[in-house]
């Protein structure tokens, strides 16, 4: 009986020590995930700053900055707005001319459909 219950003993010892090292193996494989995660992030962020500087190195060369794109949408705006003020200025009298002909010189005719 001893003997049957000193292997018990050893058996419950043995599956206490195979659950610690699987406990352990699960401890290091949540380490090791959660590393990797860490690693794979910190990655990441690296290389968006790094494609972020380039696309600003590649903006500037292209394109130029931001006020020097401004500036120049603003000096378009007012050249085309000084082109519409010259085109107004001389077309205007000859447009008011126009319009008032058409409101004073009124030929009464007979509507097309008019039977007498």
């Amino acid at each position: 009986m001893t003997n049957q219950s000193q292997g018990i003993q050893q058996l419950l010892a043995a599956e206490k020590i195979a659950a610690d090292k699987v406990g352990e193996a699960r401890k290091r494989k949540t380490r090791r995930l959660k590393q990797a995660k860490d690693e794979a992030t910190e990655e990441i962020e690296k290389y968006r700053l790094e494609r972020e500087r380039q696309f600003k190195d590649f903006e500037l060369q292209h394109v130029g900055s931001r006020e020097g794109v401004a500036n120049r949408i603003d000096k378009d705006a007012k050249q085309k707005l000084e082109e519409m003020n010259r085109a107004l200025a001389s077309n205007k009298e000859a447009v008011i001319k126009d319009v008032l002909r058409l409101v004073y010189d009124i030929e009464p005719k007979l509507h097309k459909n008019y039977r007498q």
